[in-house]
């Protein structure tokens, strides 16, 4: 894909394997490819949010690298969720400031669920802080986010690698990155590992459909790598970016 070409750049939910959406904003970066537009869902909408504001691959790697997945998530006892994600909202604002999704340099959509109506919500306005909550709150473990009046949830539920927005844009080429297409799922530890495996397990095959809308599927080899440990980062990214200059490199 030559430098003068601005793709739209959607970024798929995988829990920590979103740290290989690094390893290909770090190819981006070398192949002086800047996204027209940029689209996340769960852990993919925070990867956006910080590179549509700004932030270069190694920047976010310096943050996510300090991170701990329930460091992330205080203890909020609901009838919702055992889990508050108030605190990956905080992480977004200490390194943004309090902005809005309209505010960022590139234009920037995050997907969530409407829990209450079972429909997909694509956030183009608002307080970004606040959608990146909305759309990596995974139900069941995490209290449900009250949204400009409406309860939202993990947008993976919907669209776990966000294609439509950009199309609906009319961005032309779109380039997609699916975390989860040729992941091996491993046996969970613990009820964290267990209630990921079965989430993103579940949205597997309507990915792959929604994804054929995409001009480039990324679709990086995580199987070596579960869903919680974040020792792993900097081999998830490795991976991610290998496979995006072979992937970049040959289209």
């Amino acid at each position: 894909m030559k430098h003068e070409t601005k793709p739209g750049l959607a970024l798929g939910g995988g829990a920590v394997l979103g740290a290989a959406h690094l390893g290909v904003i770090r190819a981006f970066e070398e192949l002086e490819i800047v996204p027209a537009m940029v689209s996340g869902t769960s852990i993919g909408s925070f990867v956006a949010a910080l590179l549509a504001f700004g932030k270069s691959w190694n920047e976010i790697a310096g943050v996510i690298q300090d991170f701990d997945w329930l460091d992330l998530s205080g203890l909020s006892i609901s009838q919702f969720g055992l889990l508050s994600n108030k605190k990956f909202g905080s992480v977004v604002n200490d390194l943004l400031g309090q902005k809005n999704i309209e505010d960022a340099a590139i234009p920037l959509a995050i997907v969530a669920t409407d829990i209450s109506t079972g429909r997909k919500v694509v956030l183009e306005k608002g307080d970004v802080a606040m959608a990146v909550m909305a759309s990596s709150c995974i139900p069941g473990l995490f209290r449900p986010v009250d949204y400009a009046g409406a309860l939202l949830v993990d947008g993976v539920l919907m669209e776990n690698v966000p294609v439509s927005p950009l199309v609906e844009h009319g961005l032309s080429p779109v380039v997609c990155v699916d975390l989860l297409a040729r992941h091996a799922f491993s046996r969970p530890e613990n009820i964290v590992g267990l209630l990921l495996n079965s989430f993103y397990s579940a949205v597997t095959n309507t990915t792959r459909m929604q994804t054929a809308a995409a001009d480039l599927c990324i679709t990086p080899d995580l199987s070596a790598f579960n869903l919680i440990d974040m020792a792993q980062i900097p081999d998830i990214i490795e991976v991610g970016y290998r496979e995006a200059i072979k992937a970049l490199g040959s289209s």
